[in-house]
């Protein structure tokens, strides 16, 4: 990451230096009683031409903490892609915007499946590739920073009307292919099972008219439709085809048959709730953007005047939305297998151990998790994020999301419990519990009465 591009003008080199303290980490995380512990690989760092020969380094180090968790007993969770794409296919490509992706990416996966699949069971092929294509490539704020006036800040080259469906595109059948790979090369003797992560979150009508409603379901359909129709169904939502016309591009027979399906389980990302309103567009569709299209406006209360897309900043803590979600995907992905992947509290500008509020929001969402458990979703697993205060993507060392807390100004980067880490350790060995009784069924309950 690029100095001066982080609100704190950090850069994420070194960051809690994971690898020169995996041990130290590991037996960190078997202390704290952690069952499970999901990381992802460095395509770079696995292979830095981004096709070709292995970095034998690189294989070295992810063998290393493959093998000190498997020692430990801690389930391995690996996420192939989490936006870190190799420079040097990007230079040669332009990186998601090409069909050349596929086959590179797959090339990666193999590779990953063929050196680590004997111990690594459950994988992730990429992380939010939903806001990935919005972020990168319609307001331009994640890398490459592409966009065009006047939907972007700061645009110096791109397309926000195109780019961001074009990559979403190239993104599922990547996915797919590795798949398709994976079954038919390793799940016979590894046995093990090949997900997607989206980021979402709730969404609900800022207000019952049926506008608001509409675009309610709207947003759903273009945040979560947009990556799992197709893996599940085979195609984009109606909603989405109707309103981006021939700017969102076509599967083929053929790739409609190796999309859909081609996915054991959903991961998720997911922190908070919005409020949705109808946000429609009378600009001619050559002139609109993803947003545009999806012509919603976000509000994390009912006292924001409004924005055009999502900006999680100051998100309310809202443990309903994440079982009304899980109960979206249940009801709408045929009983998916779901793993929520990320969930946490980030205190900005806060260096402390004491983080009573992160103690509060976590109970709060294991707790609608559990609740949406029993009451039918297909719910596998359960991530905080993070288990250490780490270089945030959009906010460098500003924000802490840690259950164990780093001092970044020391060389030594020491770690220290938090309370929330105390806390979670007494939760994960059944020392404490979590009271379910007073959740309330997403039926009974909405948003709006908070």
């Amino acid at each position: 990451m690029t100095t001066g591009r982080m609100p704190d003008k950090s850069t994420g080199d070194l960051g809690a230096d994971g690898y020169h303290r995996y041990k130290e980490d590991v037996e960190l995380m078997s202390h704290t009683g952690l069952e499970a512990y999901r990381f992802s690989i460095s395509w770079s760092r696995l292979i830095p031409r981004g096709r070709g020969p292995v970095n034998p380094k690189g294989l070295q180090y992810y063998n290393n903490l493959i093998n000190e968790l498997t020692k430990r007993g801690i389930q391995i969770h690996v996420t192939l892609y989490h936006l870190d794409f190799p420079q040097i296919l990007e230079d040669e490509y332009h990186g998601w915007l090409s069909p050349r992706v596929v086959d590179d990416f797959t090339a990666f996966a193999d590779a990953c499946f063929r050196e680590f699949g004997d111990r690594v069971r459950h994988w992730t092929t990429m992380d939010e590739p939903n806001v990935i294509a919005i972020a990168a490539y319609d307001s331009g704020a994640f890398p490459p920073c592409r966009c065009s006036a006047p939907f972007g800040m700061n645009c110096t080259t791109g397309d926000s009307t195109v780019e961001p469906y074009t990559v979403a595109h190239h993104s599922i059948l990547a996915h797919a292919s590795a798949v398709r790979l994976y079954r038919d090369k390793y799940q016979a003797t590894q046995g093990g099972v090949v997900g997607m992560n989206i980021y979402s979150f709730w969404n609900y009508p800022f207000s019952p008219t049926p506008a608001d409603v509409a675009a309610t379901q709207r947003s759903l359909d273009f945040m979560v439709g947009w990556i799992l129709d197709p893996l599940v169904k085979g195609d984009y939502p109606e909603i989405m085809k109707k309103k981006a016309g021939s700017r969102i591009p076509s599967f083929t027979k053929e790739q409609s048959e190796l999309i859909r399906g081609a996915i054991d389980f959903v991961g998720i990302n997911h922190y908070t709730s919005v409020y949705v309103s109808d946000g429609k567009s009378g600009a001619d569709a050559s002139l609109r953007d993803y947003n545009a299209d999806m012509s919603a406006t976000f509000r994390m209360s009912r006292n924001d005047s409004g924005t055009g897309q999502f900006i999680p900043i100051n998100m309310p803590n809202d443990p309903q939305g994440l079982q009304c979600m899980l109960q979206y995907l249940t009801d709408t992905y045929q009983n998916i297998p779901i793993y929520v992947q990320e969930n946490g509290y980030g205190q900005f500008f806060i260096d402390s151990v004491n983080d009573h509020n992160r103690v509060e929001y976590l109970s709060g969402y294991i707790g609608s998790t559990l609740t949406a458990l029993k009451n039918g979703s297909n719910v596998k697993g359960y991530f905080v994020w993070s288990f250490l205060d780490v270089f945030e993507f959009m906010a460098g060392y500003y924000s802490r999301y840690g259950l164990h807390h780093v001092d970044f100004q020391d060389p030594e980067l020491p770690r220290q419990p938090k309370l929330s880490a105390k806390w979670y350790s007494k939760f994960l060995k059944s020392e404490i519990g979590i009271n379910i009784e007073n959740m309330v069924s997403p039926d009974t309950r909405s948003h709006a009465q908070q």
